[in-house]
């Protein structure tokens, strides 16, 4: 089955959405039917400048929350969670995406409330086309024969009844543009640790997209897992050279061989400059797994 999980930054639940979500027991019955299956993220509107539909993961399992009484998770498949560039509204100008919301008179049933409930194939397939299908390919800087040999993963929907199948491929030829393109939105096209926004004369910005938890140690693509460095920064930071406090203080290496070198580089604040909106600003846990499991202190 697939579904649709409902959640905002500043929900009173122990939301990770790359990793798990909590729900209360009145959920269960449905979110057991999801285990196995995909699952839409999406922010209500009445969030200010709600981001729609904005992720899509695959539950692996559903387990009782060893700490909250009367909770359950959802835990999800690692590497399996990823943002859409471009969210995908509530609705548009022919009406709601997700058809299935609308009662028999036409209007937004109470459907529309629930935090976990389920969502039809061609209404997931309706809002997934808009997640996955706006990306530009000449955005990352990576030799294409290089990308063509990298494995792919695959969404895989059955249709009820056997009727038809559809597979939506997500592998990274299309992630790595489209996560590219969420972090330099976020970041305006900006090095987080230089604060240079350099444009090339094709419109192409300098600036790369870093995830700071690996995508080969689970680390999802999400805006959160990201952070917009410029090449040889970026190339320090997977080295270990360089890392981020919880402050955003940029921290320095013992081991780099040239210190003041970087103290030209990086600005003067020695404060990664980070997106004003929470919602994709570097999460702790992943600037955490980096200092611990990356850095040479």
């Amino acid at each position: 089955m697939l579904g649709v999980f409902v959640h905002r930054d500043d929900s009173k639940y122990d939301d990770h959405p790359s990793r798990r979500y909590q729900f209360p027991s009145n959920y269960l019955s449905r979110a057991a039917a999801i285990a196995g299956g995909w699952v839409l993220y999406y922010e209500p509107t009445k969030v200010p400048n709600s981001r729609g539909y904005y992720a899509v993961a695959r539950v692996e399992k559903i387990v009782d929350d060893p700490v909250h009484e009367d909770m359950h998770l959802a835990l999800i498949e690692p590497g399996s969670y990823y943002e859409f560039a471009e969210p995908v509204p509530f609705r548009e100008s022919d009406g709601l995406l997700e058809r299935g919301l609308y009662n028999r008179d036409g209007k937004i049933s109470g459907r529309a409330q629930a935090s976990v409930r389920p969502i039809s194939k061609v209404d997931f397939e309706r809002i997934l086309d808009r997640g996955l299908r706006d990306y530009d390919e000449t955005l990352p800087r990576v030799d294409s024969k290089k990308r063509q040999s990298v494995e792919e993963d695959s969404f895989d929907f059955e249709h009820p009844e056997g009727r038809s199948r559809k597979s939506y491929e997500s592998n990274r030829i299309i992630r790595d543009p489209m996560f590219r393109r969420l972090i330099l939105n976020a970041y305006n096209e900006t090095c987080a640790f230089t604060g240079l926004r350099l444009i090339n004369g094709g419109g192409r910005a300098e600036v790369q997209a870093a995830h700071i938890r690996p995508v080969e140690e689970n680390g999802p693509d999400s805006v959160r897992n990201g952070i917009a460095l410029s090449g040889t920064v970026h190339w320090m930071f997977d080295r270990g050279l360089l890392s981020v406090a919880d402050n955003m203080e940029i921290m320095v290496s013992r081991h780099l061989n040239n210190p003041a070198a970087i103290e030209k580089l990086i600005h003067k604040s020695f404060v990664a400059r980070v997106p004003e909106d929470d919602r994709t600003s570097p999460h702790p846990s992943f600037l955490e797994w980096h200092r611990e499991n990356r850095f040479k202190a």
